[in-house]
């Protein structure tokens, strides 16, 4: 009799089993076909639009062929890179508070329930705050208004990965690290970040992924910029923004530029995550 139930049992298992399995199967099938979809297209329109011209000349006016985006290039570059330099130290220390020091203090409950709401919160509210704080008060759009906008959308992604890869690094390592007399600001960075470091710099690759392509902040903070400018404190031409506005243009030209941005931002995140992956491999493995 036992015998039977147990039978009956397993093969209702394996019937659910193989049931979660098919179904799982098929949503990643249909995710794939298409992200395949996208990216073939993306590749087909925007490959035929990336010459030199792209990366040597600015924008055209309406109406004038050739152009390129080199002053959206270069705003997009100063733009991320300053966001990055903001995010990063203060993402990863307050990640390290919460995973090191104030763990189940009441400051870290509402620092880790407001970070929350920044990861769930829309750009384009983020943005909208930014322009009421800044861009309204000293009445001109800018790129460093651009840059706050971006790490605050940046920040909260960086906080999340590194307290999780933390919370990962097992505590026998800060238990053998105390014992040997090692302070607590030691063992978190000398000990705990450096065993979570490929878990660090991934978080920050994704925030960095995350922050490339947001258009809808830019527009209310950096805005755009017809011309080549490297002046942090006026507006600034950046990728997003131009590939928003030529992509819904009538001209030709505009929206083959705006294809090969698209792709341009595509292939250069895709490069830093194939990258960095590679580099912390081998570095395992070594």
């Amino acid at each position: 009799m036992m015998n039977n139930v147990n039978q009956a049992l397993y093969g209702k298992r394996k019937r659910s089993n193989f049931i979660g399995l098919t179904l799982s199967m098929i949503s990643m099938g249909l995710g794939m076909i298409f992200l395949l979809w996208i990216l073939m297209i993306l590749f087909y329109k925007g490959f035929s639009a990336i010459d030199l011209n792209m990366f040597t000349q600015s924008t055209p006016a309406p109406g004038t062929e050739g152009g390129g985006l080199a002053n959206a290039i270069v705003g997009s570059l100063m733009i991320v890179v300053s966001c990055t330099l903001i995010s990063t130290p203060i993402g990863v220390m307050a990640g390290i508070y919460l995973s090191e020091y104030g763990a189940n203090s009441k400051v870290a409950a509402i620092t880790r329930f407001v970070n929350d709401i920044m990861l769930s919160a829309p750009s384009i509210v983020i943005g909208l705050f930014v322009y009421a704080v800044i861009v309204a008060q000293v009445k001109h759009f800018s790129g460093w208004a651009g840059t706050v906008a971006l790490a605050l959308i940046a920040i909260p992604v960086v906080v999340r990965t590194t307290e999780n890869m933390l919370q990962l690094v097992p505590i026998q390592l800060r238990e053998a690290a105390y014992a040997l007399g090692a302070p607590r600001w030691k063992v978190a960075f000398s000990v705990t970040l450096t065993a979570a470091k490929a878990g660090v710099i991934t978080g920050i690759l994704l925030a960095l992924a995350r922050v490339s392509g947001e258009t809808a902040p830019l527009l209310f903070t950096a805005l755009n910029n017809q011309f080549f400018s490297t002046n942090m404190n006026a507006p600034m031409a950046n990728l997003p923004v131009v590939i928003f506005q030529f992509a819904m243009s009538p001209y030709d030209n505009w929206v083959d530029l705006a294809w090969g941005g698209a792709l341009l931002i595509t292939l250069v995140v895709l490069g830093l995550n194939i990258l960095t992956r590679v580099v912390f491999r081998e570095k395992v493995q070594g």
